[in-house]
This record gives structure tokens, sequence and C-alpha cells, in this order.
């Protein structure tokens, strides 16, 4: 697989839906309290479960003949999490060894990503990293996942930039492509304030092998349309770069969210037309579904586009 010449070739690419919430609503599968999801590829149910919800996405994919992503669910579980659990770094291999076996019963080009995130609070920016701490501690998740031969990294909701330039930096000598996705707010910029047009244009001048694109995840799509219509993002950078969205189906805040004990959930198809009107501030080419979104969300989607 390719990456950067799949993302160059297809102007509109499926990416996989929410996995965390209905595995847990809809199987009753409990997380593991260090690596959350990362660990359930060693058990048979998890295993069946994870599975049936990538080919749910899949199919979607290939009845429309689109390219199709998904990642390892793996945002939590690096150096100092995976220390404090009862597993170890060859998690790593073993989810990119599954999520491959999904991808050999594709009917349409598919590519494997490694998920990796934040040290701290991805909503808050708490306990964010430095740059030169984040570059310390990102390359040795980074290797792990070169090791398994990984099609490309993606760094999800990252809160601040000095972090996600630190990821980029190893990202950048490992030589993997990589799709870095910040959290976003209405105000147009990062949980520390940077704009998103501030935050790509540092990153791209301070690698070499820059990231394939930027885009957002964990947002709902007014959300983002609000951030990407304020002036200081709409510059050609930002237009060339910004490519990707995997939203939320509900508006509420990224703590209102979080502290939710009910699943906030919209109607397929209003959620579906949300996504379209970015096209009015974004060159949007990669399309994903994160908290609220189930199969409903990303056929309805596909379907428009």
């Amino acid at each position: 697989m390719d990456f950067r010449k799949l993302i160059k070739e297809h102007p509109t690419i499926l990416m996989e839906g929410a996995l965390s919430q209905r595995l847990q609503r809809e199987y009753g599968i409990c997380l593991d309290e260090q690596i959350d999801l990362a660990g359930l590829v060693y058990d048979p149910q998890a295993r069946k479960a994870l599975k049936t919800l990538w080919e749910q996405y899949r199919t979607i994919a290939e009845k429309y003949s689109l390219p199709f992503i998904a990642t390892t669910p793996t945002r939590r579980a690096n150096r100092e999490r995976i220390g404090r659990s009862v597993f170890d770094e060859d998690l790593f291999q073993k989810n990119v060894d599954f999520l491959r076996s999904i991808q050999q019963e594709s009917q349409v080009e598919m590519a494997v990503g490694a998920l990796m995130g934040c040290r701290g609070d991805a909503y808050t920016g708490e306990g964010a990293l430095t740059e030169e701490e984040a570059f310390s501690f990102h390359a040795w998740t980074i290797e792990n996942f070169k090791k398994a031969e990984v099609d490309f990294l993606y760094a999800a909701i990252m809160p601040t930039l000095p972090e996600a330039l630190g990821l980029a930096r190893a990202a950048d000598i490992s030589g993997l492509p990589t799709i870095l996705s910040f959290t976003i707010q209405r105000d147009g910029k990062l949980i520390d304030g940077t704009t998103i047009h501030e935050a790509i244009q540092e990153i791209d001048s301070k690698t070499v092998n820059s990231p394939v694109l930027y885009m957002a995840n964990c947002v709902h799509p007014t959300i983002l349309y609000q951030a990407l219509s304020h002036s200081f993002n709409q510059t050609k950078r930002v237009k060339e770069r910004f490519l990707g969205i995997q939203a939320n189906t509900s508006p509420l805040s990224f703590a209102q969210l979080d502290h939710s004990a009910d699943l906030k959930s919209s109607d397929p198809d209003v959620f579906a037309q949300q996504m379209l009107r970015l096209r009015e501030v974004a060159n949007i080419h990669i399309w994903g579904g994160c908290c609220g979104t189930d199969q409903r969300h990303m056929e309805t989607l596909v379907r428009n586009l």
C-alpha cells in the first residue's frame, strides 16, 4: 500500500466510523484502564466484535467503490501506559496483523493505519508535552509501528502545537506517511490557542517528510465549519493541507460528551448534510465518523457524497 499515492489519486476516501462506544454499548465489552481498546486483540469475543464493525464500514466502501481507511485501536497505547498494564509492546504487531486480516478480504483499496494519541488529556491539553519531550516520548511508539510495517501513522485529537510538532518530527525521521489530526474548537484554534493555519505552517516548516495531510476528529461538522470559516484559516495552506474529518454526531462540547452517561447521536440524513456543507470551506478528501456514528451514518454520508 502506497499511502501517499492513495491520497493523491482519490478525491473521496471513506474512513471508519465509531468503534469504542459501539463496542461498549452494543457488545458490552469492557476496556482496559490503561490502554483502552489496544488489548482487545487478545480476546476472541472482542476480536469478533471489532471485525464485525470494521466489515460494516468496509462494506460501505465496497458498495460505492471507494478506498477505505481503518486504524488500529491503539490511541492510548504508549510506553508509560503499556508499562502499567499487563501487556507489552507485542500488542502493536498483534493489532496491525489483525487489521491486515481485514484488509486481505477487502474488495477495494484499503490502508491500515497506526492510531496514536497525545500523552495527556486530548480535550483540555492537561499534561501536554513540550516539543522535545514529545519527540522522545512518541518515537518509541512510532518505532514499534514501523517494525509492524503499518501503512501510515494517524496522530489523533492532538490538542497542542508543541506535542504535535514533536510527534511529527519523530514521524519524519521514521519515514512513515503521517496524518496529524487536531483537537479543534469553534474559534478556529487548537486547545492551546494556535490557529489551524499556524499549526500547519509550523509543522510543515520544521519537517522534511511533512505530514501527508492534516484533519480533525472527535468534532461535530458544524463546529469544524465555524473553525475553518475564520479568515485566519481561510488560507491557501489550509485549503491545500487540511483534508479530512472524523466527525461526532453531537455538537456538544468535548467536556459534555466526555462525561455523558447516554449516547449523543443524530439523524443520519441531518449528519450527512452537515458534513457535505464542509465543502464550502475546505477540500475534504477523507470522510470518517467518531462519537455517535454507526454504519447508518456512514452509508448515508457516502450515498450523499
